[in-house]
């Protein structure tokens, strides 16, 4: 399964991924919601920084994902503080996933940057930061 995520741009995320400085990274929410149960080992992640480029820049290969059950903030604070070598989250974005009851942990390696290429996202109306598209050609926008 291919998933389209976007990253947040002012912390650098896409930069300390391609590094390797970065081999995590985290989504979260009050609920389920994605990609709680959706994302899976094997799986490849193709990443926009939320910039408004909207160009897919990079993509990985998912090695392992945790999915927590619900969480009190001092328990997300705690996941996230045992992870925190491997998310390399700013102080603000602790601050913002600390805060959910349900958080998804992804590990991410072989990233690479590809030759930048758009995607159509009408099929996606509550555009979120994280798109299970199936097969990424399906999404892909021609050069033209």
């Amino acid at each position: 399964m291919d998933h389209v995520v976007y990253l947040d741009a002012k912390a650098g995320e896409l930069v300390k991924l391609l590094s390797g400085d970065k081999t995590m990274i985290i989504r979260g929410a009050a609920g389920r919601k994605l990609p709680h149960g959706c994302v899976f080992p094997g799986d490849t992640l193709y990443f926009i920084e939320n910039n408004a480029t909207g160009q897919v820049r990079a993509r990985g290969i998912v090695t392992r994902v945790i999915h927590s059950e619900q969480l009190t903030p001092p328990e997300a604070a705690g996941l996230i503080a045992d992870y925190q070598s491997a998310l390399k989250l700013t102080a603000r974005q602790m601050e913002r996933w600390s805060g959910k009851r349900y958080l998804v942990l992804i590990e991410v390696q072989a990233v690479t940057v590809v030759a930048p290429f758009a995607i159509d996202k009408s099929a996606y109306g509550n555009m979120d930061d994280w798109l299970p598209v199936g097969d990424i050609q399906s999404v892909t926008v021609a050069a033209g």
